[in-house]
């Protein structure tokens, strides 16, 4: 049966044999230049953790966007180079007609009972109800149109936007059809933020992530828990410099759990 959800069908993969997997773009999730790197990110997890020798749940994805994928079909290679007691790592490699577009490499892990505490904390932000819907880059690409977010702070800038001295953001979002957060979504989620040099600059530039890491802090009890609900995102850049610029971003639910954490390295012309 095929999958009625947007997430579900750009996920859906055929097997072509035990290492490699066939997907395709979809044009729900197209970004300025190819599909949307959350989007890559959540198909080379699903990728993975489908995988009949996978063990344990995502603790870490690095993606690297070598080059832009094209509409169309794509093939994702898998090996894992090593598996330990309590830890699997995984390369995966997505590429079109022998031409590698994108690398990646994750980290899972068996979770235990042990010890716990979460030293970061949320920002202050109003509940979602209280916010406008709206406001994010689904003027200028279709995959935000996907979902309902809610600016506290840093909407996306307008005609007349002006340069802010300041980089942060905080938003609600969630799947506009409320579908539950499973670890691919929690990385699409990660990677929602429109690039910290518009707000900074006050206007959309060319611009496009290099390389970004997710870490995952939630178990699947979480996760249960959390279902389609809003989840909180906060993001802010250290520096721009000679092109470039970071990003650090955490996710939260709405009950003050840290999900995941985030880092990216941006390539920008402004």
């Amino acid at each position: 049966m095929t999958p009625t959800h947007p997430f579900d069908r750009a996920l859906e993969l055929d097997v072509r044999d035990a290492d490699t997997r066939r997907g395709r773009t979809h044009p729900e999730w197209a970004n300025m230049v190819g599909p949307f790197g959350g989007i890559t990110t959540a198909i080379l997890l699903r990728a993975i953790e489908t995988h009949p020798g996978c063990i344990g749940a995502p603790l870490a994805v690095t993606v690297n966007f070598a080059g832009p994928v094209a509409d169309g079909d794509f093939d994702i290679s898998l090996r894992t180079p090593r598996t330990n007691r309590s830890s699997q790592h995984w390369i995966a490699e997505l590429s079109q007609d022998g031409d590698v577009k994108t690398t990646a490499t994750a980290v899972f892990g068996i979770r235990r009972d042990t010890w716990a505490d979460t030293e970061a904390r949320p920002p202050n932000a109003p509940p979602p109800e209280q916010l406008t819907p709206g406001g994010g880059p689904e003027v200028v690409v279709a995959w935000a149109r996907l979902y309902d977010m809610r600016f506290a702070e840093g909407a996306f800038p307008g005609p007349d936007a002006q340069p802010s001295p300041a980089s942060q953001i905080a938003l609600w979002v969630r799947d506009r059809e409320r579908r539950p957060v499973d670890y691919p979504a929690l990385a699409a989620l990660c990677d929602v933020f429109y690039p910290r040099v518009f707000q900074r600059r006050g206007g959309v530039v060319p611009v496009g992530t290099i390389s970004m890491t997710t870490y995952f802090h939630a178990d699947q009890q979480e996760l249960d828990a959390l279902g389609g609900d809003f989840v909180l995102a906060c993001a802010h850049a250290d520096r721009f410099t000679h092109g470039y610029s970071d990003q650090s971003a955490q996710v939260w639910s709405r009950g003050g759990a840290l999900l995941a954490t985030t880092h990216q390295i941006v390539y920008f012309k402004a």
